[in-house]
């Protein structure tokens, strides 16, 4: 099973990542990663970064699924 430690350390390599990632790199469930996630911003160890309208592609705007793709990403806090 994977710890608060785990999902910790795993964001500290990654600098910023979302729980879908981290999931998939733990192999673990993404519900509970998303809830050791919101444990460590509730713990002010982690802080959550809201998704922007900005797109690396630009194509956004015209994608069919809109904002579909914008997630909330998570970052340690030194």
């Amino acid at each position: 099973m994977t710890t608060l430690i785990e999902v910790r350390d795993s964001l500290a390599l990654a600098g910023r990542a979302d729980a879908r990632q981290l999931s998939q790199q733990l192999k673990a469930p993404q519900p509970l990663v998303q809830a050791m996630l919101e444990r460590l911003v509730a713990m002010r160890k982690a802080e959550a970064i809201e998704a922007d309208d900005s797109c690396l592609s630009g194509s956004c705007k015209s994608c069919a699924d809109g904002k579909k793709c914008l997630t909330v990403s998570y970052t340690l806090i030194n």
